[in-house]
C-alpha cells in the first residue's frame, strides 16, 4: 500500500484555493473544515484523483462524482464515496483538492486541506507526521504479471525469484515487498500506478506489486494481466497490519475532526467497505 500507498500517468498538482482553514484561524471551531463566506463549513479533502479504484478523474459528474477544485473535471472512486459519506454525516460541503502523492502529507501538515482520503496506509513512519482515523479499508498485497509470463503460475513469493520488478514510489509495495523477492532486480519506482502498469504492459518488467483493489481494477484496463494473490499462505509477502490498514490522515492534534470522522466510520463495517469498493471498481473508467 501507499507508504505507504499511491499511484496513474503523471500525477498533477492541482491549484489549491487560497482559502484559510479554520485550523489556521483564530475564531470558530478549529478542528472542523474550512469556513466559507456564508458561514457554511466545507471539508477540504485531498487525493491524487488518479489511483483507481480509490480515486480517479472523469469529465462529468456521472455516478455522483464531485467537482475537482480549480478544474472542470470531476473526481470519483472509493475515496470520494467515503468523503461524501463523511461530509454528509457531519453536515459539511465537500471540496476535492487534487494533489500529487508526495504533496498529500505536506498539505495536511500546513492546513491547506483538512484531511487526505487517498489510500494511505497507517504506518508508524507516517504517524510521525500526521494523525490517522480508524481504518476505512483493509487491503491485501498482490502481484501482477502478464499472461504467458514465466511467473504466471507462481504460488509464492519464492516462485518470483529473479524477476525484474517495480511499483509506485514511497509505497510499502516498493519499499517493503519487492525486496522480499529472492534475487530480484528492482527497477526505479514510478510516480503513479498508471505509469507502473504501462511499464508492465510494455514488457520492460516482469511484475509489479500492489494492493488487491488496484490489481483488480487494473484487470479491466489490461485484461491480459494476471493477478497472483499469496495472502494467507506461508509463501505470501510479509506485511504488518500497518502496511495494509488504510486510514484518513489529518493534521496532528486535530482530535475533534478525527473523532467526528471515526464516528462516521464506526457506522460501517468491513463488509460495507468491501461492497463500496466493488461498486467503485464496477464504474471506474478504463483509462484509470
Amino acid at each position: 500500500m501507499k507508504k505507504t500507498m499511491k499511484k496513474i500517468a503523471s500525477a498533477f498538482v492541482a491549484a489549491v484555493l487560497a482559502t484559510v482553514t479554520l485550523t489556521a484561524c483564530g475564531s470558530g471551531n478549529s478542528a472542523t473544515g474550512t469556513a466559507a463566506a456564508d458561514g457554511k463549513k466545507t471539508l477540504k479533502v485531498a487525493m491524487e484523483c488518479s489511483y483507481a479504484p480509490y480515486n480517479w478523474t472523469q469529465p462529468t459528474d456521472a455516478n455522483g462524482a464531485v467537482p475537482i477544485s480549480g478544474s472542470s473535471d470531476f473526481a470519483y472512486g472509493y475515496d470520494v464515496m467515503i468523503a461524501k459519506k463523511v461530509a454528509d454525516k457531519l453536515g459539511y460541503e465537500l471540496e476535492i483538492v487534487k494533489l500529487d502523492w508526495d504533496s498529500l502529507v505536506p498539505a495536511v501538515q500546513s492546513g491547506t486541506v483538512d484531511c487526505v482520503i487517498a489510500g494511505q496506509s497507517i504506518t508508524s513512519d507516517r504517524l510521525q507526521s500526521v494523525d490517522f482515523t480508524d481504518p476505512y479499508y483493509y487491503a491485501t498485497i498482490v502481484t501482477l504479471v502478464k499472461a504467458g509470463s514465466k511467473y504466471e503460475n507462481a504460488k509464492s513469493v519464492a516462485d518470483l525469484a529473479g524477476a525484474v520488478s517495480t511499483s509506485q514510489i514511497n509505497t510499502i509495495w516498493y519499499d517493503s515487498c519487492l525486496p522480499q523477492i529472492p534475487d530480484g532486480e528492482i527497477q526505479p519506482a514510478h510516480e503513479s500506478v498508471p505509469a507502473m502498469l504501462v511499464a508492465l504492459n510494455s514488457g520492460r518488467i516482469d511484475l509489479v506489486v500492489t494492493d488487491k483493489p488496484t490489481g483488480q481494477a487494473s484487470l479491466i484496463a489490461y485484461p491480459e494481466f494476471r493477478l497472483l494473490d499469496f495472502t494467507g499462505t506461508e509463501g505470501g509477502f510479509q506485511v504488518s497490519d500497518e502496511d495494509i490498514n488504510i486510514g484518513i490522515s489529518l493534521k496532528k492534534g486535530n482530535t475533534e475532526l478525527k473523532d467526528a470522522i471515526n464516528g462516521v466510520l464506526s457506522e460501517m463495517n468491513e463488509t460495507d467497505f468491501d461492497k463500496m469498493m466493488e461498486d467503485a471498481i464496477a464504474v471506474q473508467p478504463l483509462s484509470n
